[in-house]
């Protein structure tokens, strides 16, 4: 009569005798050949074109991207300034219609000059002093101890 007990199978020729304690029964893993010098300096060098060749890929998308901000940003500035333009002139021709009556054509047409002019020049300086502050931030010279610019000396 057969057992009631299901029979497991033992491992298939193999004895765990020599294993103790985490070690290897053939002895200690045999450590991996030595690579050679010259493919460690092959690898090198792929690695050091490799990230050369990121490097100027990521310098050209950085200059198509302010490439493409400064065209956009100069067309939508000549649109604005030409708005502005044609304000001004509305502006002025207004000024004067709305003088005429008051103190004469020609009165008024210098009266709105002079204070257009007036307007042009306080833009004018503030335009400038702006440049300048663009000027020190790009100058490479900070302490001014030395004259890196043509334009100051």
């Amino acid at each position: 009569m057969a057992s009631s007990e299901p029979v497991t199978p033992g491992p298939a020729g193999r004895s765990f005798d020599g294993i103790s304690h985490g070690y290897a029964p053939d002895g200690p893993p045999v450590p991996p050949a030595p690579v050679p010098l010259s493919q460690i300096v092959d690898d090198v060098v792929d690695n050091l074109s490799a990230t050369a060749k990121a490097e100027l890929a990521l310098l050209e998308a950085r200059g198509e991207l302010a490439l493409h901000g400064a065209t956009w940003s100069a067309a939508w500035g000549t649109i604005a300034a030409c708005a502005l333009g044609v304000a001004m002139l509305a502006l002025a021709f207004g000024a004067i219609l709305a003088l005429s009556p008051q103190i004469g054509p020609l009165l008024a047409t210098l009266i709105v000059v002079a204070v257009l002019l007036a307007i042009g020049a306080f833009a004018g300086w503030r335009a400038r002093r702006s440049y300048r502050d663009i000027r020190m931030a790009l100058r490479r010279d900070l302490t001014n101890e030395g004259i890196d610019d043509a334009a100051d000396a």
